[in-house]
């Protein structure tokens, strides 16, 4: 299972901002120039992000973006759900497969995607920044 950009960006954009003190304000510019990463592409990451609940963005000369929940209440598996498109492996629907009639790959595929998220339910982003004081200095937080 291949994550989308969109979902990498998302679940990257959480552990930056998880690792800011608490009443750090960040900025999309800063978000695209860590991961460097186009700021219009993280906008709409970032857009995404706020709608869901997990970032609070604050408009403004003094605006900004942060985390709107805690680490420990943010469920990676739930995120994932949340931002990728298709969790269903295959889209059958688009081709012309002469196998759709009988074929068992699909079940397994959909089997196998619940598997996957399952094991990151059993994730938050608190479990993800257990290693904080070593993210920091790559992420050139300062």
């Amino acid at each position: 299972m291949r994550l989308s950009a969109f979902t990498d960006f998302g679940l990257r954009t959480l552990m930056y901002l998880a690792t800011l003190e608490e009443a750090r304000l960040s900025s999309v510019a800063e978000v695209s120039a860590v991961y460097q990463v186009s700021q219009s592409h993280m906008v709409k990451v970032i857009g995404q992000l706020a709608k869901l609940g997990y970032v609070q963005t604050i408009r403004g000369k003094n605006g900004g973006i942060r985390l709107a929940v805690s680490p420990e209440t943010i469920n990676i598996g739930e995120v994932i759900e949340q931002l990728e498109n298709y969790l269903d492996g295959v889209d059958c629907t688009t081709t012309s497969c002469q196998l759709l009639p009988c074929c068992e790959l699909k079940k397994a595929l959909i089997e196998g995607m619940r598997a996957f998220i399952d094991t990151l339910r059993n994730y938050t982003l608190a479990d993800l920044m257990v290693n904080k004081n070593q993210l920091i200095p790559l992420l050139a937080v300062g």
